[in-house]
């Protein structure tokens, strides 16, 4: 059914993902475990996660640029790819800190390597009318990975209860087959102006936002706002913890929020084509709003998978469209600062949500936070959805 409407490296993109993410995911619920049992901190493992962020987001919005100048996509995928490849080997076996430290910022300087070309290369591989189903439909794979990786961490844990450092051995195997997927790929060529040997300073991305058109900036900045809020999800499974849910109860409403977010993500970005991508996203935003004022409140276990139902479908009205829409309103050979300079920013804003909701939450608890979640979500709607009619693009 979707064979002759997806091109092969779209394919290959989606597939690389699915491995890729079975991985990463596969990691993140056992590295807390893993170092907690090795006698370290949850203040290392906030350091660590930090850093390790921080690495993806900026470096995200050099290597989109980088990708610009030499109008090549596909070697940086490889290379990031590689990287995080090597960052899930280089964990494997004790959990010496400096290791397990050096690993995850190998892996996640991989995935700011590949991230905006890989984008770029969707956006090529697409036309305006379907670029929304096609960055769908590899968001679709990628966050299928994301349900599938902790499945599988827990059906290890329940056959061998504590043996977190097999796992890092496990998760080596398909972080590999997304790289040997990865080499498949093909440059799609383009006709612009290469500049390859223009001086590019690592945080000169950041220039965009003065060079770009205003279409970009009036869409990203309610963008912008939302990213100052949108928390980890891992509050909203603590929320369902803190509620007096057990943890099985806590990562199985994470594994079905994942595969619902995976089964809608191609159909509403095909819906988004179809409709409107903005429209789309406006009601995107509203119900992320509404989902959290409903977590500030709720407390049975029925509200709260309602509400995560809810969270899955406001989240795959957002990024996958959002990077859809950029695509169609900045010119081919900027795609990659454009798209960069979103992730980057919206890495950076989450950084940030994370901090102020995690100092907020140990003053006023999990109330406090989600309904003032939900507020600027609604001022970010009200921006976004006044500032619709002034982004000069027709395919939005």
């Amino acid at each position: 059914m979707f064979k002759s409407k997806f091109s092969k490296n779209v394919w290959l993109l989606g597939c690389i993902s699915l491995f890729a993410d079975i991985s990463s995911e596969l990691l993140y619920p056992v590295l807390p475990l893993f170092l907690k049992e090795a006698g370290y901190s949850m203040l290392v493992l906030g350091m660590l996660e930090g850093i390790a962020n921080v690495v993806a987001g900026v470096s995200k919005g050099y290597f989109g640029h980088r990708s610009d100048q030499l109008q090549q996509r596909a070697v940086f995928v490889k290379w990031g790819y590689g990287l995080s490849a090597l960052g899930k080997m280089m964990m494997m076996g004790s959990p010496d800190l400096m290791r397990i430290f050096s690993g995850r910022i190998t892996d996640r300087l991989g995935k700011g390597i590949r991230t905006a070309p890989r984008d770029s290369l969707l956006a090529l591989e697409s036309s305006p009318e379907t670029r929304a189903a096609v960055f769908g439909f590899h968001r679709g794979l990628d966050t299928l990975g994301a349900a599938i990786g902790p499945s599988l961490a827990l059906l290890w844990l329940w056959w061998m209860p504590g043996d977190y450092s097999t796992l890092f051995t496990i998760a080596f195997i398909p972080a590999v087959i997304s790289l040997i997927l990865a080499f498949r790929l093909k440059e799609k060529k383009v006709n612009a102006e290469v500049n390859s040997k223009t001086h590019v300073g690592f945080f000169s991305y950041f220039n965009y936002w003065k060079t770009s058109h205003a279409s970009f900036r009036k869409f990203l900045f309610p963008l912008m706002l939302f990213a100052l809020v949108n928390s980890p999800d891992v509050f909203l499974l603590m929320a369902l913890k803190e509620a007096g849910f057990s943890d099985t109860a806590m990562i199985a409403v994470y594994i079905l929020y994942n595969l619902l977010y995976a089964l809608l993500a191609m159909p509403i970005g095909v819906w988004a084509d179809k409709w409107g991508k903005i429209n789309v996203m406006l009601i995107g935003v509203f119900l992320f709003a509404l989902c959290y004022f409903g977590m500030a409140w709720m407390n049975s276990l029925l509200a709260f998978t309602i509400l995560f139902a809810v969270y899955a479908f406001s989240i795959s009205c957002l990024e996958s469209v959002a990077k859809a829409v950029i695509s169609n309103i900045v010119p081919t050979q900027e795609r990659g600062q454009a798209i960069g300079f979103y992730t980057s920013v919206n890495s950076l804003g989450v950084l940030f949500a994370g901090v102020w909701t995690g100092w907020l939450w140990s003053i006023g608890g999990p109330q406090l936070v989600f309904s003032i979640t939900a507020g600027v979500a609604l001022i970010s709607f009200f921006i976004l959805r006044w500032n619709a009619s002034k982004i000069n693009i027709h395919s939005v």
